[in-house]
């Protein structure tokens, strides 16, 4: 006899292995049934509990073996069919990675739900590449902003994000970087750094190091792409700070050995 339904949405954070929670682990252990996306690291399976069935559903733009609604409507019925489903989302599930409609739908169809955070990589990305989203004396808040709205447009609340002092990081956004690039030079910001991370935190990251105004350019010379994300902000000069630190501790060094 199979147990109450259940769903577990986890987070299994930005692409490192190392960065998924201990409570993920022991959930996946206990799973029953599996469900994991394009951005998850297929290292992270090893933790999965042998005899649960793994599906994967896709989930990344140009990638969807599952449309949203057949993904809710699998998991209902592997719920029912099987006992505990666990979707696994890179990332944080409640960070524009839809956990909350799928805890939703899961609950009024009867089953229990519960979430596992991950580390988002709206904080994790920066900060492999020495990137503070807050810093004194250059920014004391951020904004965390889809590029990509459901209706295929940027959000709105980019424009009101160019207007402020705060660090911006925007996800999903390299489809409108152009747009971007242009709402930040309307508010005079053409010398704000900026830093784009493909594949953060992985083997395979990229970074690349501009300005709003030449940032598009870096794009096309080191030819990145998605998955990756935008920061625009003063705190972006920390990574160049910290290396400049960092060496001159180095040379002194060197001269008085």
């Amino acid at each position: 006899m199979i147990a109450q339904p259940k769903l577990t949405v986890v987070g299994a954070g930005p692409g490192d292995p190392d960065l998924i929670t201990l409570k993920a682990i022991n959930v996946l252990k206990e799973a029953d049934v599996v469900m994991y996306d394009a951005l998850v690291n297929s290292e992270l399976l090893r933790y999965v509990n042998p005899s649960a069935e793994q599906i994967f559903v896709g989930k990344r733009r140009g990638c969807y073996r599952y449309q949203q609604e057949q993904i809710n409507e699998l998991i209902v019925e592997r719920g029912y069919s099987h006992g505990h489903v666990v979707r696994l989302k890179g990332g944080d599930p409640f960070t524009f990675g839809r956990g909350a409609e799928e805890m939703e739908y899961a609950a009024e169809n009867g089953m229990n739900v519960a979430v596992v955070p991950g580390i988002s990589s709206s904080l994790a990305v920066p900060a492999y590449q020495n990137i503070p989203l807050t810093k004194r004396g250059s920014s004391e808040s951020f904004w965390v902003i889809t590029g990509t709205t459901k209706f295929h447009k940027l959000s709105s609340d980019v424009a009101l994000a160019a207007k402020s002092n705060a660090t911006v990081v925007i996800l999903m956004g390299m489809g409108k970087l152009s747009q971007i690039v242009e709402l930040f030079q309307k508010e005079g910001k053409n010398e704000l750094p900026v830093a784009i991370i493909q594949n953060g935190t992985t083997i395979r990251e990229k970074v690349g190091i501009g300005t709003v105004g030449t940032i598009e350019n870096v794009v096309t010379e080191q030819q990145l792409s998605n998955p990756a994300i935008i920061i625009l902000g003063e705190v972006v000069n920390h990574r160049h700070e910290l290396v400049r630190i960092q060496n001159s501790i180095k040379s002194e060094f060197t001269k008085s050995a």
